[in-house]
């Protein structure tokens, strides 16, 4: 049966995917045949545009090449295409060659480009566009600030405003993206002339331009005024609801935005949500959970983002009961599987410290998308399951970066640091980017296992791509050449920090204690002290270590009890550790008991084995031997206390006690654990 060129056109119309390919094809053909083809410019176009629609470029590509004659339209479609496939480089080509340019042409080029990031290029195609129209504008403007480049945009912008009669300075989009770029900048003065121009020039308020007025007040802090204009509004939508909640929430006034929730008879899910994430946002769970409890009060349960919300909630208030009766609601609702929640709930559990559970759930779960599976491979690093980490690692069908640092972090801390390079390396020949967390991953994983060389050659591609002056890759280097011994060298990449914070303070202190360097590392703190940054509990840790290898009892007691007296922190198991260590080593035993006593915690064997280390270097037989059976008490194998109490004996001349204590070990069957060393030969 003949078709008609109406019918013909109808059905290419229909072939717009790759499926329906071969009825494109087929249309093609017999249009060909009947020698329709050549002599409609507007048929071969269609066709032209089905191949495009369809991903066939190749064949789209060939067609143009055959048709006598072109116009805009076929240009563009060919251009279209290419952009559609990801092939930027080839639209330019054919762009560049077009005899003539209509606005959909640039349009279509600069916001491909715009969208893209690459701005450079966008930009370079705007500025060559002979009349720029609003589209072109507004891409270009959304993408300086979309790409977090406000000052270019609101340049731009007053570019805009210098050309007279051009109707996109009162285009409301356009100027909600350069008040977005004000926001970013907290250019208050800028956006108040914008204010000022939109009323002076009549120009209408949609519900896009108010909510970003007032987010633009709200987050610059000016919350009169954000308020005054909200007040102003004939009826308010729920973005400009939303945006002064917000803005409230930013600025630590959380009543204030419960009052604006408390004027609507019935928010809607979303102005909720907004009062959830800004208790959240200010680090108030308690508030967030009983804005959701108050909600479900008045008969609103809310929806995925809800609870999300709320078990970010939970998770910072680290309530493992609450966690549990949030799952219990997703699984009411029948929403575990949404890879929101599930992520959501797999981070609650594990930042809870009960990976357990994060494992379990997983295995529940039937899909998954890349942000879960990275959250697993952290999950199950951190609980020590490195095999089950790597099997995640290995079924990421898009392993996007964070999956990759995870995986080396995951193998550095559980004592694969061979594993963790050979990762970096094959993400190195594969030509994957790298940040600044990959790059000072390795630098430390380096430093583990004090591979100078290799170490070097990570901080040279750092270099290479402009970050060798950040300061986290700086902290790592510090403490990489601090582990391989070079402390000097680690001192001088200190010193060259234009900013050091408390994390690049610490790796130095650590690297002298480790170094054994005590003076050098009492002297930096004192350094720390008086460029007033504060210590945490690990420059505690690294001085009261230093102090512990150096001997240095007086220090270490001042620095100890200066932890809570000057700066208000309460000791940890580990610092205590440190201490009773120091004093055994000094010879300090009564001392050391003493806090053994007073301490929080109760004392686990590596405590009182350090007790008795003291007690076997000073010949305290009497102490030495109730410390030792106080070990055998709580581990009843352990090696070390059999073998420290028979040198006791040995060492004051007791050979009976000592071979008797050797007869118990041989008859319990404890064998001393051979030395050995680290050192490849």
């Amino acid at each position: 049966m003949a078709l008609d060129l109406q019918s013909c056109a109808h059905l290419l119309r229909s072939c717009n995917a790759h499926h329906s390919i071969n009825l494109g094809k087929q249309l093609h053909l017999y249009l060909l045949k009947n020698g329709i083809l050549n002599c409609i410019l507007s048929m071969q176009n269609s066709i032209l545009h089905m191949y495009a629609r369809c991903g066939e470029m190749n064949a789209a590509h060939l067609l143009f090449g055959e048709m006598p004659q072109r116009n805009c339209f076929s240009w563009n479609t060919l251009i279209e295409g290419y952009l559609k496939l990801g092939d930027k480089e080839t639209s330019l080509e054919i762009f560049n060659s077009m005899p003539y340019k209509n606005d959909f042409s640039w349009n279509i080029l600069i916001s491909a480009f715009a969208k893209a990031g690459d701005l450079k290029i966008a930009r370079r195609v705007f500025n060559d566009m002979p009349i720029k129209n609003g589209i072109a504008w507004n891409s270009m403007i959304h993408s300086y600030t979309r790409n977090d480049h406000p000052k270019e945009a609101i340049k731009l912008f007053m570019d805009l405003n210098s050309i007279p009669y051009e109707k996109s300075r009162a285009d409301t989009f356009v100027l909600a993206t350069v008040l977005g770029a004000c926001t970013n900048l907290a250019d208050l003065d800028y956006g108040k002339q914008i204010h000022t121009r939109i009323i002076v020039e009549g120009i209408n308020f949609d519900s896009v331009l108010c909510s970003s007025l007032i987010n633009f007040y709200g987050k610059c802090g000016d919350l009169d005024s954000a308020n005054c204009f909200f007040d102003s509004m004939d009826k308010a939508d729920d973005f400009s609801l939303s945006s002064l909640i917000s803005g409230y929430a930013n600025c630590g006034k959380m009543n204030h935005a419960r009052q604006v929730l408390n004027r609507l008879s019935s928010p809607s899910v979303v102005l909720w949500n907004t009062v959830i994430s800004g208790y959240n946002d200010n680090t108030d769970g308690m508030g967030a959970l009983a804005i959701f409890n108050e909600m479900r009060r008045k008969g609103n349960e809310g929806d995925f983002s809800t609870l999300a919300s709320v078990l970010s909630a939970c998770t910072g208030l680290l309530s493992i009961l609450n966690v549990k009766q949030m799952h219990g609601h997703a699984c009411k609702f029948g929403v575990t599987n949404d890879v929101i929640i599930a992520t959501a709930l797999i981070d609650a559990y594990s930042k809870c410290k009960c990976p357990k559970e994060s494992c379990m759930f997983f295995d529940e779960i039937e899909s998954y998308d890349t942000i879960l599976l990275n959250s697993m491979i952290n999950v199950y690093s951190n609980c020590g399951r490195i095999e089950n980490a790597k099997w995640v690692f290995e079924r990421i069908p898009n392993k996007s970066l964070i999956s990759w640092n995870s995986m080396i972090v995951g193998l550095s801390q559980n004592g694969c640091p061979i594993d963790a390079l050979n990762l970096f390396t094959e993400m190195h020949k594969l030509d994957l980017s790298m940040d600044m967390f990959s790059l000072a991953s390795v630098i430390s994983t380096c430093g583990s296992i004090s591979a100078l060389g290799f170490g070097e050659q990570v901080f040279a591609r750092a270099i290479i791509i402009g970050l060798e002056f950040n300061q986290i890759i700086a902290t790592s280097l510090i403490d990489f050449y601090c582990k391989c011994g070079f402390v000097q060298t680690g001192r001088k990449v200190f010193d060259s920090l234009i900013k050091s914070d408390e994390v690049s303070w610490n790796s130095l202190l650590m690297g002298y204690a480790t170094n054994g360097q005590g003076f050098e590392a009492l002297n930096l703190f004192e350094d720390m002290r008086r460029a007033n940054v504060d210590p945490t509990t690990i420059t505690f840790t690294a001085i009261l270590s230093v102090c512990n290898h150096c001997g240095l009892v007086k220090e270490g007691r001042d620095m100890f009890f200066a932890m809570k007296r000057d700066y208000d922190i309460d000791p940890c198991l580990e610092h205590y550790s440190c201490m009773i260590d120091l004093f055994a080593r000094a010879g300090f035993l009564e001392e050391a008991m003493n806090l053994i006593e007073k301490m929080p915690f109760k004392a686990d064997s590596s405590i009182w084995t350090s007790i008795l280390r003291g007690c076997v270097c000073h010949g305290d037989k009497i102490v030495g031997k109730k410390v030792a059976k106080r070990i055998i008490e709580i581990e009843p194998e352990n090696t070390c206390s059999y073998v420290q109490l028979s040198t006791i004996f040995a060492t004051s001349e007791d050979w009976e006690n000592s071979a008797k204590v050797r007869n118990l070990m041989r008859e319990k069957k404890i064998q001393k654990t051979p030395g050995h060393s680290w050192v490849d030969t």
